[in-house]
Protein backbone atom coordinates (compact mmCIF):
# COMPACT_ATOMS: atom_id res chain seq x y z
CA UNK A 1 0.00 0.00 0.00
CA UNK A 2 1.37 3.31 -0.70
CA UNK A 3 1.18 6.65 1.60
CA UNK A 4 -2.35 6.95 0.40
CA UNK A 5 -4.47 7.85 3.94
CA UNK A 6 -6.38 5.55 5.52
CA UNK A 7 -8.85 7.68 7.85
CA UNK A 8 -11.29 9.92 7.18
CA UNK A 9 -14.09 11.96 8.74
CA UNK A 10 -15.78 15.32 9.38
CA UNK A 11 -13.84 18.71 8.97
CA UNK A 12 -11.91 20.06 12.05
CA UNK A 13 -13.02 23.78 10.83
CA UNK A 14 -16.11 23.11 9.98
CA UNK A 15 -16.93 21.20 13.31
CA UNK A 16 -15.20 24.04 15.25
CA UNK A 17 -17.04 26.79 13.13
CA UNK A 18 -20.80 25.06 14.16
CA UNK A 19 -19.56 25.09 17.69
CA UNK A 20 -18.74 28.79 17.72
CA UNK A 21 -22.04 29.31 16.22
CA UNK A 22 -23.88 27.71 18.63
CA UNK A 23 -22.07 29.35 21.45
CA UNK A 24 -22.62 32.84 19.50
CA UNK A 25 -26.13 31.89 19.00
CA UNK A 26 -26.91 30.64 22.94
CA UNK A 27 -25.21 33.93 23.86
CA UNK A 28 -27.41 36.02 21.51
CA UNK A 29 -30.33 33.95 22.57
CA UNK A 30 -29.60 34.92 26.41
CA UNK A 31 -28.79 38.92 26.07
CA UNK A 32 -30.02 40.03 22.75
CA UNK A 33 -33.87 38.65 22.05
CA UNK A 34 -36.35 40.11 24.15
CA UNK A 35 -39.34 38.22 23.26
CA UNK A 36 -40.03 34.50 24.95
CA UNK A 37 -40.56 32.22 21.30
CA UNK A 38 -37.83 34.16 19.44
CA UNK A 39 -35.40 33.07 22.65
CA UNK A 40 -36.52 29.21 22.61
CA UNK A 41 -35.99 28.97 18.81
CA UNK A 42 -32.55 30.62 18.41
CA UNK A 43 -31.60 28.71 21.85
CA UNK A 44 -32.78 25.86 20.31
CA UNK A 45 -30.87 26.03 17.57
CA UNK A 46 -27.51 26.87 19.55
CA UNK A 47 -28.05 23.88 21.43
CA UNK A 48 -28.79 21.93 18.17
CA UNK A 49 -25.68 22.85 16.73
CA UNK A 50 -23.29 22.27 19.60
CA UNK A 51 -24.60 19.18 19.98
CA UNK A 52 -24.15 17.87 16.36
CA UNK A 53 -20.56 19.47 16.71
CA UNK A 54 -20.25 17.62 20.26
CA UNK A 55 -21.10 14.15 18.67
CA UNK A 56 -19.43 14.35 15.25
CA UNK A 57 -16.32 15.08 17.06
CA UNK A 58 -17.19 12.14 19.00
CA UNK A 59 -17.54 10.02 16.45
CA UNK A 60 -14.08 10.85 14.32
CA UNK A 61 -12.92 9.39 12.61
CA UNK A 62 -15.51 7.97 11.11
CA UNK A 63 -14.26 5.11 8.46
CA UNK A 64 -10.61 4.14 9.11
CA UNK A 65 -8.59 1.22 7.92
CA UNK A 66 -6.61 -0.65 10.76
CA UNK A 67 -4.70 -3.59 9.16
CA UNK A 68 -7.48 -6.09 8.07
CA UNK A 69 -10.36 -3.94 10.28
CA UNK A 70 -12.34 -1.28 8.75
CA UNK A 71 -13.53 0.54 11.94
CA UNK A 72 -16.95 2.38 11.61
CA UNK A 73 -17.79 4.75 14.08
CA UNK A 74 -21.34 6.22 14.87
CA UNK A 75 -22.39 8.40 17.35
CA UNK A 76 -23.03 5.43 20.20
CA UNK A 77 -20.92 3.12 18.97
CA UNK A 78 -17.81 1.87 16.67
CA UNK A 79 -18.07 -1.30 14.29
CA UNK A 80 -15.06 -3.01 12.88
CA UNK A 81 -15.87 -4.76 9.39
CA UNK A 82 -13.51 -7.43 7.92
CA UNK A 83 -13.20 -8.00 4.29
CA UNK A 84 -15.64 -10.63 4.59
CA UNK A 85 -18.30 -8.74 6.28
CA UNK A 86 -18.28 -6.29 3.45
CA UNK A 87 -20.63 -7.47 0.79
CA UNK A 88 -20.18 -4.17 -2.05
CA UNK A 89 -18.83 -0.72 -1.71
CA UNK A 90 -19.93 1.75 -4.07
CA UNK A 91 -20.79 5.21 -4.79
CA UNK A 92 -23.79 6.60 -5.68
CA UNK A 93 -24.28 9.71 -7.87
CA UNK A 94 -27.31 12.18 -8.10
CA UNK A 95 -28.24 15.82 -8.77
CA UNK A 96 -29.56 17.80 -5.91
CA UNK A 97 -30.30 21.68 -5.85
CA UNK A 98 -27.98 21.90 -9.37
CA UNK A 99 -25.14 20.47 -7.91
CA UNK A 100 -23.79 16.73 -7.98
CA UNK A 101 -23.95 14.69 -4.69
CA UNK A 102 -21.98 11.61 -3.98
CA UNK A 103 -22.41 9.17 -1.05
CA UNK A 104 -20.16 6.49 -0.29
CA UNK A 105 -22.54 3.10 0.21
CA UNK A 106 -21.01 0.06 2.39
CA UNK A 107 -23.12 -2.79 2.34
CA UNK A 108 -22.64 -5.33 4.90
CA UNK A 109 -23.44 -9.26 5.30
CA UNK A 110 -25.73 -8.67 7.81
CA UNK A 111 -27.99 -6.57 5.49
CA UNK A 112 -26.59 -2.76 7.20
CA UNK A 113 -25.82 -0.07 4.98
CA UNK A 114 -23.76 2.44 6.13
CA UNK A 115 -23.92 5.77 3.91
CA UNK A 116 -21.25 7.94 4.06
CA UNK A 117 -21.22 11.82 2.74
CA UNK A 118 -18.57 14.11 1.73
CA UNK A 119 -18.84 15.81 5.29
CA UNK A 120 -18.89 12.59 7.12
CA UNK A 121 -15.95 11.66 5.53
CA UNK A 122 -14.18 15.60 5.05
CA UNK A 123 -13.41 14.09 1.31
CA UNK A 124 -14.36 13.17 -1.79
CA UNK A 125 -16.49 9.49 -1.84
CA UNK A 126 -14.50 8.38 -4.50
CA UNK A 127 -10.88 8.99 -3.10
CA UNK A 128 -12.06 6.65 -0.16
CA UNK A 129 -13.10 4.26 -2.61
CA UNK A 130 -10.07 4.21 -4.59
CA UNK A 131 -8.27 3.58 -1.02
CA UNK A 132 -10.56 1.07 -0.25
CA UNK A 133 -9.95 -0.45 -3.17
CA UNK A 134 -6.27 -0.37 -3.17
CA UNK A 135 -6.80 -2.22 0.49
CA UNK A 136 -9.00 -4.62 -1.10
CA UNK A 137 -11.82 -3.78 0.82
CA UNK A 138 -14.06 -3.16 -2.54
CA UNK A 139 -15.47 -6.29 -3.34
CA UNK A 140 -17.66 -6.00 -6.06
CA UNK A 141 -16.60 -2.32 -7.20
CA UNK A 142 -19.65 -1.06 -8.88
Amino acid sequence: MSAQQTSWGPPTAGLVGAAILGIFLGVGAVTLVTDVPGRILIGTAAVGLLLFAIMSWRARPKLAIDDAVLIYRGWWRRRELTRADIALIRITEFRRIGRKVRLLEIDTTDDRLLVLSRWDLGTDPLHVLDALTETGFAPGRA
